[in-house]
């Protein structure tokens, strides 16, 4: 099979997986909270949002695209993304938690499914040789979802994420959660483009 067969088949599982568990979650959350507050709590997680992209993404690849949404700068925003996703996901909120049934599979696509199949994409993919200074594209997502959810949650009380909740932090934890999850990022964005620079040089 070819490598570009190969890409878009790969690509095309991480569509699937992306947009199966999205249409389940906001089955579930709307089937719990209606539709209004469902709908409004739906896009106030970043694993949600990050998922949406990932899943379009991973969709313009599938279909054949190299530039947009598919192209490199792209995939390194979704892939650092997703990949944080996953970590952040089972270091800080995994515990806090036991999804079942629907929940669970939703979860599970969301959470671990999607990160995995990215992973494989970013591998697979063709490597153009990123510049270190992409990290800074990659670092726009975090960043702009930060203020998102500040601001949503000064509106309605309500945040998604512990870590972000100023309620229930010092300014100073707060300051130092900010911190270290742009630093995660930003440690993920060099791994990827490292490993991108690293593969472009045996193609």
């Amino acid at each position: 099979m070819r490598r570009a067969s190969v890409v878009r088949a790969v690509a095309g599982i991480a569509a699937s997986v992306g947009w199966a568990g999205l249409a389940l979650q906001l089955l579930l959350i709307i089937n719990n909270l209606g539709p209004a507050l469902g709908v409004w709590r739906f896009i106030g997680f970043f694993t949600i949002l990050t998922n949406i992209g990932a899943a379009a993404s991973a969709t313009a690849v599938a279909l054949g695209g190299s530039t947009g949404l598919a192209g490199p700068r792209a995939r390194l925003m979704v892939a650092t993304s997703i990949l944080m996703v996953g970590l952040v996901y089972s270091i800080a909120l995994r515990a806090l938690w036991n999804p079942t049934g629907l929940q669970k599979v939703a979860d599970t696509a969301l959470h671990d499914g999607a990160p995995l199949v990215w992973l494989i994409l970013w591998i697979v993919a063709p490597h153009p040789r990123l510049g270190w200074r992409e990290i800074g594209w990659a670092l726009l997502p975090p960043a702009l979802y930060i203020v998102y959810a500040m601001g949503r949650g000064s509106m309605d009380g309500w945040y998604a994420y512990w870590f972000l909740n100023p309620t229930t932090q010092s300014p100073a934890d707060l300051v130092s959660s900010v911190a270290v999850l742009i630093c995660g990022f930003a440690i993920m964005a060099l791994a990827l483009i490292g490993l991108d620079r690293r593969l472009g040089r045996k193609n």
